[in-house]
Order: structure tokens, then C-alpha cells, then sequence
């Protein structure tokens, strides 16, 4: 049997187009690769859920200048508010996946406002990519003077021998603030009453007024108080104990195993931005946050840093979500 010549070879459609498949698909890695190299090549957004002055607001610019300074490129702070975080998460679950749009959001959208609304454009584990953890803040729980405690074992028992008389108050209901009260109520056994607020400065002014008991209330409002005596500290939510105030307990070693609430802030990306850009954005992200100028202007915000690589971000983010599951049902609180 004779060989086939080179001349005996036919290339018939089916084979020219897969030879010209092959063509294109290499070009379009090539092409790839080369913007990941480039990247970023234009402006980048950063999406923050909440109006200009919060927190997220505040820790996107922050975090914008770094880059640009590391980058030489324009980084945008967006802001998207609505919604409870819902219309900023949206932007960006949506957006195209070039690494070249950003969300900057406390923990809440994304593990919290899946179990408060029955229909949201977003799927925290589906829609994002995570880039790192950044900062995080603890709740202090603080307590009016004229309540005869000063250690969560105390008010324990004095809540569980006045069931229903303690009254909390919360900046909103759902709000992670009204949450932490009912996590403690549920691992406590006790009966202790929410009452929503409008937000956190006047849920503050009713408790120096003694209308409500007690608040577990972001540190930097309720400190000053703390410090002039119109207010008692009883113990930090974190699972160990906060850095600025090394003296205060945790709720979890001062009379509460197991009890953990923080509020954490994170960067996510639309999923399948590609994964070298997500590497390339972590590394500028946790050497900006780890400087002494970034650390010290979250420590006044009442944050610590904590920056984190994105399969950490991914683990808190999971965990977060399953912690408020039953919270959020037990307290019954539903937003649509």
C-alpha cells in the first residue's frame, strides 16, 4: 500500500474550520494574557453600596488613592446606594468580568441580605469573585448605668430574672445591630426586646436617655460615652479581643461560648474575572492596607485591618452567611 504524497492531502471545510477554531482560540489567549500582563490599562471602578461619608464609601477612597498611587491609574469611587447594599451589589454582580470593576461592601450585603430578602439579583457564591478581606469591626455592647451589671454573666442572669424587661435598641430592623441581640438572646436563653431605630444616632440618644437598656453598637460612637461614664462597656462581640480596647472582654470569654458577631469589609469582583488580575489586585490590596497610614485611619474609623488572600475572604464569607441564617429567621424580619 502506497503512502499518502503531501500532495494527496485534502483539506476539506470541516478541517479549515477547525484549523481556523484552533487559530482563534489561540489568538484570543494570546490577547488575553497580554491585558492580564497590561492590566490596568484604563480607569477602574470601585463600587461602594452605601452613600458618599459610610464606611464603605470612606474605605473605597482610601483604598483608590493607593492604587493609583501603585498603579498611575484612575481608580473611581462609585456610589451606588439603595436597597440596603442591594442596588451597589447588583452593579456589580452584573458587570462584565475584565478586573476593571470592584465592590467595596461591609459583610452584611452579601452573607445577610440573602436571608432578609426573597428576591435579590445576586448570589453572593455565584456572582462574585473574592478579592481580600480588609478591615473588621467588632460591636461593643454597652449597657445605661442604672442597669446593676458590668460583666455579660451579670446581665445574664439579670435578664433571665426580669424576662422581657430589657429593651435594646438597633439602627434598623434586620440591621446587623438588631441581629447581634437576637444571636445573644437565642445563646443565652433570655428575653430581651428589640426596638428599631432610624438609624444609629438616635437608637444612641434614647439609650443615654434610658428609654432602652443596653446596644451593641459600633465602638467609635458609643466610646466617648463609655469614657465620660454616661454609658457602661460590658464586652466586645469579636472572637478576640479588640486591639484599641485590649482591657474590654469578649462576649464569648465573659459569659457566652461561641458567641462571635463582626462586621467585616470586603472587595469582590464579578465572577470570572480572570484569576491573574484577581492575584495582581490581592497583592496591591493587602500592601496598601498593611501600611501604618492606612491602619491608623481604620483604628479612628474603629476597624482593624485585616487584610487576607481571596480563599480566606471566600471561608469568612461562607461562614458569615451561615452564623445569620438563623438569626434572621428566628427574629422574623423581612425586608420585601
Amino acid at each position: 500500500m502506497k503512502g499518502l504524497h503531501a500532495s494527496d492531502r485534502r483539506v476539506t471545510p470541516a478541517t479549515g474550520r477547525s484549523v481556523c477554531a484552533v487559530a482563534a482560540l489561540a489568538c484570543a489567549c494570546v490577547a488575553a494574557q497580554a491585558a492580564e500582563q497590561q492590566f490596568p490599562a484604563k480607569p477602574v471602578r470601585m463600587i461602594s453600596p452605601y452613600a458618599a461619608g459610610g464606611g464603605s464609601d470612606t474605605l473605597a477612597r482610601i483604598l483608590a488613592q493607593k492604587l493609583y498611587e501603585s498603579w498611575g491609574q484612575p481608580v473611581i469611587v462609585e456610589n451606588r446606594p439603595g436597597g440596603g447594599g442591594i442596588l451597589g451589589a447588583e452593579t456589580v454582580a452584573h458587570a462584565t468580568p475584565d478586573g476593571y470593576t470592584y465592590l467595596v461592601t461591609p459583610s452584611a450585603v452579601l452573607t445577610i441580605n440573602p436571608h432578609l430578602y426573597s428576591k435579590l439579583r445576586y448570589d453572593t457564591f455565584k456572582d462574585f469573585a473574592p478579592v481580600s478581606m480588609a478591615t473588621n469591626s467588632p460591636y461593643y455592647l454597652v449597657v445605661h448605668p442604672k442597669i446593676p451589671v458590668t460583666t455579660v454573666k451579670e446581665l445574664i442572669a439579670y435578664a433571665k430574672a426580669n424576662p422581657g424587661k430589657l429593651n435594646y435598641s438597633s439602627s434598623g430592623s434586620g440591621s446587623s445591630t438588631h441581629l447581634a441581640g437576637v444571636l445573644f438572646g437565642n445563646m443565652a436563653g433570655v428575653d430581651i426586646v428589640h426596638i428599631p431605630y432610624k438609624g444609629a444616632a438616635p437608637a444612641i440618644v434614647d439609650l443615654l436617655a434610658g428609654n432602652v437598656q443596653l446596644r451593641f453598637g459600633s465602638v467609635v460612637p458609643v466610646l466617648p460615652h463609655v469614657r465620660s461614664g454616661r454609658l457602661r462597656g460590658i464586652a466586645i462581640s469579636s472572637a478576640k479581643r479588640y486591639g484599641p480596647l485590649p482591657d474590654v472582654p469578649t462576649i464569648a470569654e465573659s459569659g457566652l461560648p461561641g458567641y462571635k458577631v463582626e462586621s467585616f469589609y470586603a472587595v469582590v469582583a464579578p465572577a470570572g474575572t480572570p484569576k491573574a488580575i484577581i492575584a495582581k489586585l490581592n497583592v496591591e490590596l493587602v500592601r496598601s492596607l498593611k501600611t501604618p497610614e492606612v491602619a491608623a485611619h481604620m483604628a479612628a474609623d474603629g476597624a482593624e485591618v485585616i487584610a487576607s488572600s481571596p480563599d480566606e475572604l471566600a471561608k469568612a464569607l461562607r461562614e458569615d452567611y451561615e452564623r445569620w441564617a438563623k438569626p434572621v429567621k428566628d427574629s422574623g424580619a423581612r425586608v420585601d
